[in-house]
């Protein structure tokens, strides 16, 4: 992938990650790949099986990780999904939706919780909007501060 990189594969890639995968974008070519954190966890261990599809990917991941090219995508840490869930909680209209939108997001299961009020209130579609939003904000502030070139095709102005 030449420069400048598409902001929209940027922010794909932040959502595969989870905090399972792991992100990564050449410096010099906008090259972006990912790799499940526990890749390496069982290679060279006795008698596990590693297949060729994850050989090659075990020899990429060391070639990333030994490139001082590529650099780490924000991950769930930078992300911080329940801030953004609980900002667009916060930008909803309606007082009374506003405050039960608020009530789900606390405690354990908040997001599975907040997913099915906001589908029952219909504002679903605005909270993925939101979050898509945020995390194009997220993306383009990494890139911007890391200096590395990017393009943003798709409407719409992040939260």
């Amino acid at each position: 992938m030449p420069l400048p990189v598409q902001l929209k594969d940027v922010v794909g890639e932040m959502e595969i990650g989870g905090n399972e995968w792991t992100a990564y974008v050449n410096r010099k070519t906008g090259e972006l790949t990912s790799f499940p954190n526990d890749l390496l966890r069982y290679e060279g261990e006795a008698g596990t099986a590693v297949g060729e599809w994850d050989e090659e990917m075990a020899a990429d991941y060391k070639r990333v990780l030994d490139s001082q090219d590529f650099i780490g995508l924000p991950g769930e840490y930078e992300i911080q999904e329940y801030a953004i869930m609980e900002r667009f909680c916060l930008s909803v209209d309606s007082q009374q939706h506003r405050g039960r939108l608020l009530d789900a997001i606390r405690g354990k299961g908040a997001f599975r919780r907040f997913k099915d009020l906001a589908l029952r209130l219909g504002v679903i579609e605005d909270w993925y909007r939101y979050r898509e939003e945020a995390l194009k904000r997220i993306a383009a502030e990494f890139l911007h501060a890391e200096g590395i070139p990017f393009v943003d095709d798709s409407p719409g102005r992040a939260p």
